[in-house]
């Protein structure tokens, strides 16, 4: 007697080929990987595979990965030593060299730096000292727009107060001229 096969037993049957397929696509990258002499790293073996973070960090894969990992670390070192396996010593002195190198570079970059904020910094005062040489040209062409309108309007001003001072006087002239005939008929008897 056969039992029928329920929907969840398909879907589980074909969750565990994907998983399986996945698995053995981890394990051919990495065999791939050490073959060709490429650097093995975590995030490498899944981005090659095509597969999840998460499963390259599964113990199974994980072991496999580490084992890659520590053959071409051996190789890599005994290739440095010339076939023979580096003591500690020289790996000390390889150590310090790359250190020394790291300073050095982290120096140059430091300097290179130093010259890129001075060339900024003397591109934005130039630029600057442009804007500001425009700026004061057009403020001292406003200026001077300004005075000769005030020059202008002085002159106008002391031809108003001319008229003005020669208006009161003909004003003032005018009453007492009024007051003086207002004081002659007053007097003569009409």
């Amino acid at each position: 007697m056969t039992a029928t096969r329920g929907r969840g037993d398909i879907l589980r049957e074909a969750r565990r080929r994907d998983s399986e397929k996945k698995r053995a696509k981890v394990l051919a990258t990495v065999d791939s990987m050490a073959a060709s002499g490429q650097e093995i790293t975590m995030l490498g073996v899944a981005r090659a595979a095509g597969v999840s973070n998460w499963l390259v960090y599964q113990p199974e894969m994980k072991a496999h990965i580490d084992k890659a990992r520590k053959g071409q670390e051996s190789t890599a070192t005994r290739e440095r030593s010339g076939g023979r396996s580096a003591s500690s010593a020289s790996l000390a002195v390889d150590l310090e060299l790359a250190r020394t190198e790291i300073r050095s570079l982290r120096e140059e970059r430091d300097k290179l730096r130093d010259v890129i904020r001075r060339n900024l910094g003397q591109q934005l005062q130039q630029a600057d000292s442009g804007d500001l040489k425009a700026r004061m040209d057009e403020l001292l062409t406003a200026n001077h727009q300004l005075e000769e309108r005030l020059s202008v309007a002085l002159k106008e001003l002391k031809k108003t107060q001319s008229k003005l001072e020669e208006t009161e006087l003909d004003l003032a002239g005018a009453r007492a001229g009024i007051t003086q005939m207002m004081r002659d008929r007053a007097v003569r008897p009409t």
